[in-house]
């Protein structure tokens, strides 16, 4: 049985706290981040945000943010939003062009900026997967983060990935002209 984009919404209703995706018909449950992973996603979130947000560039948002994908199929009868994947990045950027108001639904649409945080429980494989079909379908940049090496890797289309260490800084000049990051900002600090 192939489920739907209206199958996963009810099921959301039901059972608010759950994040789910729908990928090939199948509604995947995701259980929660580790908390160390969530924190290096919720600090990406807000290093992008206090630079796109006063210049107006577009949209950030978090793992609870759904994209209704387009199909990777070119027939045009199989472009039912019913029957497409829907995901949900840890964090992602949509340039203000293509999504000038902000939707109280799923967009369908693909983000500019697509980030995967490797949790304690994920294995690296899907994630690069995940990340490679946002790639196919439109992302300008994938990133992925692992805090077990202490690594972020950066995707483009047609390119080798770019592999950063905390020393590397991150930019993004096809989306974010000026912005960077030092790799170290992502990883939590330890108080004294």
């Amino acid at each position: 049985m192939s489920l739907t984009i209206k199958d996963l919404e009810q099921l959301q209703s039901q059972n608010p706290d759950w994040r789910m995706e729908l990928v090939e018909g199948n509604i995947i449950v995701m259980g929660p981040s580790d908390y160390e992973s969530d924190e290096i996603g919720s600090r990406l979130l807000t290093f992008l945000n206090v630079w796109v947000m006063p210049r107006k560039l577009g949209r950030v948002t978090g793992s609870s943010a759904g994209f209704i994908l387009p199909s990777l199929e070119n027939d045009e009868n199989t472009g039912d939003p019913e029957k497409r994947n829907l995901r949900a990045p840890d964090v992602s950027f949509v340039r203000a062009e293509r999504l000038k108001k902000t939707q109280r639904d799923f967009v369908q649409l693909v983000p500019d900026l697509t980030v995967e945080v490797k949790s304690k429980s994920d294995r690296l494989k899907p994630l690069q997967e995940k990340i490679q079909l946002f790639l196919e379908l439109g992302s300008t940049v994938g990133i992925l983060i692992d805090p077990d090496k202490l690594l972020v890797t950066v995707y483009r289309p047609n390119q080798e990935p770019v592999i950063l260490r905390s020393n590397d800084k991150l930019t993004l000049p096809e989306l974010l002209p000026g912005w960077e990051l030092e790799i170290a900002e992502l990883w939590p600090p330890e108080f004294e």
